[in-house]
């Protein structure tokens, strides 16, 4: 059973896409000869030409407009944006454009566009590219964001999203891409993963813990610690995409463990985190023992100082007190 990193699931999924659909097309800021600002698309080139691996200038609105063009008249685009931080700029395309026109047209247009983006800090990048933006993304109606957190979902949920007549935006963990600490066994068929069906990564019967992308594994790796020092059992549940939001899989959980914890790379302020939250409180109150409580980035940007940095990013130690301090609420 052979075991790949984070880069190579994703990099597969296109590939084996774009092997079977020649309306599939990646293009972006240097995913040709260059192969993409983190190398996901090293390769590609050489196999499927620059008619299908394009690309652009330096202009993110421009990547989107094209993009989003090509959807509406039957092609499968994947669009690569460097870092999330830059989907601001074609906000306009992405979120007046894109996740309007399947609406605004009744059905008879569809939007079958991926875009690809690389979410988080941790690498010492600095304010401007170190964002974890999926709340302002998530809030758009018409829009599926998927955030995966290991290999083997990578995999499933790209193939899913490119199948997808509607616009989705993937958000992909910078620490994910080659760490090989999380390799994976990853199938190498073609399979798909639902979007808005989410996953327990961990059974538990203490806790409930929704985190989303790399924030999966710092929980699990608590979660792991926890049972060992405490005998503390935690459920550690991944979304995998934000929206649709697979709630009932939390409900579920809450329903067993009484107790919810929310863990999120993003500041907290207007956080997804308390969109999950929110709707735990609203449909599943008599549920919970104890206040729900979210372990969030520090409502600041992300400082470039890599010691600033880890103290504004939720850490082992920030999640551990956190899960501890709602054990001892009664």
């Amino acid at each position: 059973m052979r075991e790949i990193t984070y880069l190579e699931a994703i990099r597969e999924a296109m590939q084996q896409m774009m092997r079977i659909n020649p309306d599939v097309y990646l293009i972006g800021e240097d995913v040709a000869e260059y192969g993409g600002a983190f190398g996901v698309s090293v390769g590609m080139l050489e196999e499927f030409g620059k008619e299908r691996i394009r690309n652009t200038p330096i202009s993110e609105d421009a990547v989107i407009g094209v993009a989003t063009g090509s959807a509406v008249t039957g092609m499968r685009p994947i669009a690569e944006i460097m870092f999330s931080d830059f989907i601001t700029i074609a906000m306009d395309e992405i979120a007046n454009q894109a996740a309007k026109i399947r609406y605004m047209f009744g059905g008879k247009a569809k939007v079958p566009l991926v875009i690809r983006t690389a979410g988080g800090g941790g690498t010492g990048a600095a304010a401007q590219h170190s964002q974890s933006l999926e709340a302002l993304i998530a809030h758009i109606p018409g829009l599926k964001v998927v955030m995966p957190s290991c290999p083997y979902d990578a995999k499933g949920l790209l193939i899913a999203a490119i199948n997808d007549d509607n616009p989705v935006i993937f958000i992909e963990h910078k620490l994910l891409y080659k760490n090989k600490r999380y390799i994976q066994h990853v199938p190498e068929e073609i399979y798909e993963i639902p979007l808005g069906k989410g996953d327990i990564k961990r059974d538990g019967k203490d806790v409930t813990i929704v985190a989303t992308s790399f924030m999966v594994k710092k929980c699990l790796e608590v979660s792991e610690q926890l049972k060992t020092d405490y005998a503390i059992d935690c459920e550690v549940i991944d979304p995998r995409t934000i929206r649709p939001l697979d709630i009932d899989l939390i409900l579920e959980s809450v329903k067993k463990t009484s107790r919810l914890i929310c863990v999120e790379e993003a500041c907290g302020f207007g956080g997804f985190m308390g969109e999950v939250a929110a709707q735990v409180a609203e449909y599943g109150f008599d549920y919970l023992d104890a206040p729900i409580i979210r372990i969030t980035g520090r409502n600041c940007p992300v400082p470039y100082s890599l010691v600033l940095e880890n103290e504004m990013i939720p850490n082992h130690e920030r999640i551990k007190k956190g899960i501890l301090d709602l054990l001892r609420k009664n």
